[in-house]
């Protein structure tokens, strides 16, 4: 089976030229068959996935393992993203990451609280220093969870080259997947790209009709089309023992035997993640929650997974001429999928005419753009957009609505509101929401300064000045007052705040500080009782819960244990 995967390793690496990879140096991080729930470079929202999310048989506690020797160089536990997180550094050149963990060994775990004591927080970042934690292959870890960001138990796990800090694709390291299942196409789209460009009499995107083949390709039904053109699809990949839609590896292009366009998730660079929403129609994802990847690049796409890319991978039709466009849609295993569409060089009578709406107000995407919008001033620095378009802007009395979230932001942008009407007292309980479609002003974070408020992000839509005077809400899960414990490991409270959302929680026991584990997914914390050696019967425990303009909340009860 080794050499078969070997074998395999070989043959990819030398179809696809990518760097050689050590496929013998690192062991599996767990000790279960490798199946997973996400692939490396999967389309999430505004970022490629950085690693493979690897199902530990829809329970937490499995070991994790150190895939090979090295040291820890970084340690992080956070409320979101990978949760509790562990890096390490390999003499090879990589750097292993492990995500979402319930806990790290007894060791680690010993350490990190003792830092998580001495700044009293439960997040934290801490750099070890170099050989201070080493380790050798096979060592325990930590236990898988579902810690951070995570929908449900599973290790994300990554490999990152070393000196770039780019991730690369782990499965090119000899991590073994079961996978002899072809790529699913589930759509495909033709664009008119240029002005005058017409498909199917449409200056609009068609989506192709096709159907499969006896030898197990796709043939569209012919297009017809004049002037630049380009293609897109909507597909995924499966591995055998699983039923997830994952990202597929690989995706080509062809036009009448010459290759177009090649793109592939071997690695990226996580400064260029975000121009994923050039990757992907994004104006379509934002209607109907269906990615398409696009098989031409635009001017504004600045992604490096490219290995060809000829006019960037956009197709001129001129009329009288045929042409004959092939997709290769890939996985790492080798399983290919192909698409054949031909396409006929024809001008005809417009059916479906391009849609163009305007307004007041046009973004120049390269240019920094300023508004006025009665409540608010929005600030739009240079290359906050990909695109020049118009935008839609409404002044309300608190309220200011900026175009919609069909259009991404790349980068930041500031509104700032005048507040100067509203007292003191009223402010300190005022911040900026975005509305959801429920019009609830979910908060986004407020600068305070003198008679203004500000906020920066990167989400279209309407936002407003809210007031939140509804301090957070703390109640016991697993206890209750005057309650003897002794046979309890933890304690668990829920914390809710229905406005602005929780800012700090903290909690003293007999007066001294303790650790709080938090799991916003479930709005609880959480205090083991094995952090500190209790020398009384009666325990004192009060928990200060605190939102985000400032109202706080306090629960105090006693409880006894031998």
């Amino acid at each position: 089976m080794k050499g078969f995967f070997l074998g395999l390793f070989l043959f990819t690496s030398i179809f696809y030229g990518q760097a050689p990879y050590p496929t013998d140096f690192f062991r599996s991080p767990l000790d279960i068959p490798l199946v997973l729930s996400g692939t490396f470079g999967e389309l999430r929202s505004n970022h490629f996935h950085a690693g493979i999310d690897i199902k530990t048989q829809q329970r937490q506690g499995l070991p994790v393992y150190a895939i090979g020797e090295g040291t820890v160089t970084r340690i992080k536990v956070s409320e979101w993203g990978y949760g509790k997180g562990l890096y390490i550094a390999h003499p090879n050149g990589y750097t292993s990451v492990y995500g979402h963990l319930q806990k790290f060994s007894p060791e680690i775990e010993a350490y990190v609280k003792k830092i998580q004591y001495q700044k009293k927080s439960f997040e934290v970042e801490i750099f070890p220093e170099f050989s201070e934690l080493k380790l050798q292959k096979g060592d325990l870890i930590a236990f898988t969870g579902n810690t951070g960001g995570s929908a449900g138990p599973h290790l994300h796990f990554e490999i990152r080259n070393s000196a770039t800090e780019m991730p690369t694709n782990p499965l090119l390291h000899g991590l073994e997947v079961r996978d002899a299942t072809d790529p699913t196409l589930l759509n495909a789209y033709v664009y008119p790209l240029s002005e005058n460009a017409q498909v199917n009499q449409s200056q609009e995107k068609i989506k192709l009709k096709y159907h499969r083949q006896s030898d197990g390709t796709y043939l569209a039904d012919k297009v017809t089309a004049l002037g630049t053109i380009g293609f897109g699809i909507n597909a995924f990949d499966r591995q055998d023992l699983a039923a997830n839609q994952n990202g597929v590896y690989s995706v080509k292009q062809m036009v009448n035997g010459k290759l177009y366009t090649e793109f592939n998730f071997e690695t990226f660079s996580f400064t260029e993640s975000r121009y994923i929403n050039t990757l992907i129609d994004y104006n379509h994802y934002s209607t109907y929650r269906e990615r398409i990847q696009k098989c031409f690049k635009d001017d504004s796409n600045l992604l490096g997974i490219y290995k060809t890319i000829y006019n960037n991978g956009k197709i001129e039709v001129s009329e009288g001429l045929s042409y004959n466009v092939e997709i290769h849609i890939q996985d790492l295993a080798g399983n290919l999928t192909k698409l054949f569409i031909p396409v006929e060089g024809k001008l005809e009578e417009i059916k479906i005419p391009k849609k163009e709406e305007q307004t007041d107000h046009y973004i120049i995407a390269k240019k920094p753009n300023n508004f006025d919008l009665g409540a608010a001033k929005v600030y739009f620095p240079a290359n906050t957009f990909y695109d020049n378009f118009y935008i839609d802007l409404k002044k309300g009395q608190d309220t200011i609505t900026i175009h919609n979230s069909k259009v991404p932001a790349h980068r930041n942008f500031t509104i700032t509101f005048d507040v100067s009407k509203y007292s003191e007292e009223d402010r300190q309980q005022m911040y900026i929401g975005r509305l959801d479609n429920n019009k609830t002003a979910n908060y986004s974070s407020t600068y305070k300064r003198g008679s203004t408020f500000t906020t920066r992000t990167r989400d279209l839509g309407t936002y407003t000045l809210a007031k939140d005077t509804v301090a957070p809400q703390i109640r016991p899960q697993n206890f209750k007052d005057k309650q003897w414990l002794t046979n309890y490991s933890y304690l668990s409270l829920k914390i809710t705040d229905d406005l602005s959302g929780i800012d700090t929680y903290n909690a003293t026991l007999n007066g001294e500080w303790i650790l709080l584990e938090y799991e916003p997914k479930t709005s609880t914390i959480t205090y083991n009782f094995d952090d500190l050696i209790l020398d009384k019967k009666q325990c004192d425990l009060k928990v200060v819960v605190t939102d985000n303009v400032g109202n706080s909340s306090t629960f105090t009860s006693t409880f006894y244990r031998k």
